[in-house]
């Protein structure tokens, strides 16, 4: 079965951006009025990285997209 987990969920009037984990990878979807972009990468890191590079993104979307990874991150971590 292919189970995917949302891991973060960033929504703006801008866009939206999400990290999702399936099969050991993290899929980067992002998405706003007249673009889109999805990706695969091995870590969230990377993804987290890969996202700088999204032309289209918003740079306020890009700033809030990273704090809820973050704040996604330090709950994975006090859990």
């Amino acid at each position: 079965m292919n189970v995917i987990r949302h891991f973060s969920d960033t929504r703006t009037g801008e866009g939206r951006v999400r990290f999702l984990i399936t099969q050991g990878r993290v899929r980067l979807v992002a998405e706003g009025p007249g673009w889109s972009h999805e990706s695969s990468h091995a870590t969230l890191h990377d993804a987290a990285t890969f996202l700088a590079a999204v032309s289209q993104l918003p740079h306020t979307l890009y700033l809030e997209a990273l704090d809820e990874l973050e704040r996604r991150l330090s709950l994975e971590q006090a859990a």
